[in-house]
C-alpha cells in the first residue's frame, strides 16, 4: 500500500488485520528454513559477526524476537502482538522517495535449536499487500567451537506489484541498505545491552 503520508497506529493495525486472512504470495513457503534458493527470486544472504559466548547470544536471540533488527530511521515494524510466533500478522512500514509504503507478511517459522551450532530464526512471508514477493529469515547463532555469535539475514525476493516493477533497481538498491541498517541495528543492540 502506497501512502502520502504516514499512516496512523490505528491505520496500520487496521491494514494488519485486514492482511491476516490472505494466502502467501509464492508457494515455496519455509524454503529459507533449509536456505532453499528458488528458480525465478534474487537471493540476499548476509551476516555479521555480533561477538563472543553465550550472552551475547541471548541478547542477540532476544532483539531478534523483538524485532530489533528493524530499529532504524526509515523503516518500522508494527504487530498487534507482542509474542513472535507462526502466523502472526505484521506491518512492515517503509518511507523512502517521499512516499510511505505499507507491506503486509506473516511469520512462517520460529526455529530454536542447539544442534549442531545454536540458532535462533524467525522468517516471515509476503502476504498480497506487499511490494515484493518472498520469504526472508532473521537468524542468530552461536558457535561452541569459536565461541562467535552471528547474525544472519537470508532472503529471496521478486517484484509483486507494478511500481515495484517499474522501480525495480531502486527497490533492489532499498534492499541491500536494509541489510547493512539490520545488521547494524543489532550490533546497537548488542551494545545497548552490554552498558
Amino acid at each position: 500500500m502506497y501512502l502520502l503520508k504516514k499512516p496512523s497506529s490505528q491505520q496500520i493495525n487496521d491494514f494488519i488485520v485486514s492482511q491476516a486472512g490472505f494466502d502467501f504470495t509464492y508457494s515455496m513457503v519455509g524454503s529459507t528454513k533449509h536456505e532453499d534458493s528458488p528458480s525465478g527470486f534474487v537471493v540476499d544472504h548476509n551476516r555479521v559477526c555480533l561477538g563472543k559466548g553465550k550472552a551475547i547470544f541471548e541478547v542477540a536471540k532476544q532483539a531478534v524476537s523483538d524485532w530489533n533488527q528493524f530499529q532504524f530511521d526509515w523503516i518500522e515494524l508494527h504487530r498487534l502482538d507482542t509474542i513472535t510466533e507462526p502466523g502472526q500478522t505484521v506491518g512492515v512500514l517503509a518511507h523512502a522517495l517521499g512516499l510511505w509504503v505499507l507491506n503486509a507478511c506473516r511469520v512462517v517459522y520460529v526455529i530454536e535449536e542447539t544442534e549442531p551450532v545454536h540458532r535462533f530464526a524467525v522468517a516471515y512471508g509476503t502476504l498480497p499487500e506487499h511490494a515484493e514477493s518472498g520469504e526472508e529469515r532473521f537468524q542468530v547463532e552461536w558457535h561452541p567451537e569459536d565461541d562467535s555469535v552471528w547474525y544472519d539475514i537470508l532472503a529471496f525476493s521478486r517484484p509483486n506489484q507494478l511500481l515495484s516493477k517499474l522501480a525495480y533497481p531502486y527497490v533492489r538498491r532499498k534492499q541491500k541498505q536494509f541489510a547493512v541498517d539490520s545488521k547494524q541495528a543489532m550490533k546497537d543492540a548488542i551494545a545497548k545491552a552490554q552498558k
